[in-house]
């Protein structure tokens, strides 16, 4: 049953009630008219929270402040939805690079917006007889965009356009992603380091044996 469907006081049809008190202590099974009088001597209201139980299960509350915090919970859900639309970019085997350069920048925007990228190559006339070129440009932006998002599906054949959806990952995936890399990339460094270190002691350590052969 909705919030706003809850019965209150005198609406409240059954002849006896379980009570719960505002502060969620079992006060016991009462007449309902009792457990009314109660709630109201304590300035809040007996609300039917479980009304298939048997008796029906009722708690004392402030029922207006009840809806108020139930409708702002209501309205911050609201808010963290994600309302995806889906962009299109359109290419064609011809495009020039300082075009997909920009092309790209704004899919990286779009992405970063979280909204959905569909990627169409099209083809015009003879280039029908070429689809790998279309193929290998599709697979080259979705390398590009690898940080942002990942397809939807495998690039496949619509009519005479070869098209794809990238899906944008979420921010939280982002920065675990960053933190990934940034975590590998410091593990890497390390090694180098380490490997140079052992390098120059062995390095070293020839240097010492040649001037002590010098020295005989």
């Amino acid at each position: 049953m909705a919030q706003q469907e809850l019965r209150v006081n005198e609406r409240i049809r059954a002849l006896k009630v379980l009570v719960i008190d505002d502060e969620g202590k079992k006060v016991g099974v009462m007449m309902t008219r009792d457990a009314v009088e109660l709630a109201r001597s304590k300035g809040l209201d007996l609300v039917e929270v479980a009304p298939e139980a048997d008796p029906p299960v009722t708690r004392i509350m402030d029922y207006g402040k009840h809806l108020y915090v139930q409708q702002k919970r209501d309205r911050e859900a609201r808010k963290k939805q994600v309302h995806q639309r889906v962009k299109e970019v359109k290419l064609r085997i011809k495009t020039g690079e300082h075009d997909i350069q920009t092309k790209l920048r704004h899919i990286r925007d779009f992405l970063q917006e979280q909204d959905k990228v569909k990627l169409t190559v099209m083809y015009r006339g003879r280039e029908m007889v070429h689809p790998e070129l279309g193929r290998q440009l599709l697979e080259r932006v979705i390398r590009e965009l690898e940080e942002l998002g990942v397809p939807e599906y495998l690039p496949k054949q619509e009519g005479r356009n070869l098209t794809t959806v990238i899906n944008p990952y979420s921010k939280a995936q982002i920065q675990a992603r960053e933190k990934a890399k940034a975590l590998e990339d410091k593990k890497t460094a390390a090694a180098a380091g380490g490997e140079k270190k052992s390098t120059e002691v062995k390095t070293g350590g020839k240097g010492d044996a040649r001037a002590q052969d010098e020295n005989r």
